[in-house]
């Protein structure tokens, strides 16, 4: 059964534990093992900056012990993702994993960003144009993308299944 790091905001969810669970058992219906961060147990008695590093450290082997990454791409705190899960994609990346992205559709960069004519946001920061729905180095670097979590684990596992064979 192939190993998915299950990436993404979800963790910082009001139901954060129940959404891993919900992962992990869609997961299993397509043969996959979820992954889920909080799966980890953190030491008593560390805090602050000690269980933060403890946290990424565990993460980080969660991460590399996995044999693909399924990551929440949806706008997080504003029109970007989680800074944390694109941490991680790049890692997967860097690391020869595949990794499926989710995130619900918005268009291009150009019809999610407003900008004027000349393709500048607010700030007079230039809006990429390449008709990519997220940032090219990640839409450059996934092996693909669906609407929600549920699309993106079966596709993941016909991607998996299909591409060791």
């Amino acid at each position: 059964m192939k190993k998915v790091y299950l990436a993404g905001p979800d963790v910082f969810h009001p139901q954060a534990q129940e959404r891993g669970l919900y992962l992990r058992r869609l997961c299993l219906e397509h043969d996959l093992e979820g992954l889920y961060p909080l799966d980890n147990q953190l030491p008593r008695g560390l805090t602050g900056t000690a269980a933060a590093r403890w946290i990424s450290a565990a993460n980080m082997a969660m991460l590399r012990s996995a044999d693909a990454v399924l990551a929440n791409l949806e706008p997080f705190r504003g029109l970007e993702p989680d800074s944390g899960t694109v941490f991680e994609v790049g890692m997967a990346v860097a690391l020869g994993k595949p990794v499926w992205c989710h995130f619900p559709s918005a268009g291009d960069l150009r019809a999610q960003v407003r900008h004027d004519a000349d393709g500048r946001d607010a700030d007079g920061f230039l809006v990429e144009d390449f008709a990519l729905p997220r940032n090219l180095m990640l839409a450059c670097t996934w092996a693909g993308h669906s609407a929600n979590a549920e699309e993106a684990i079966a596709a993941l596992g016909v991607y998996l299944r299909t591409r060791t064979l």
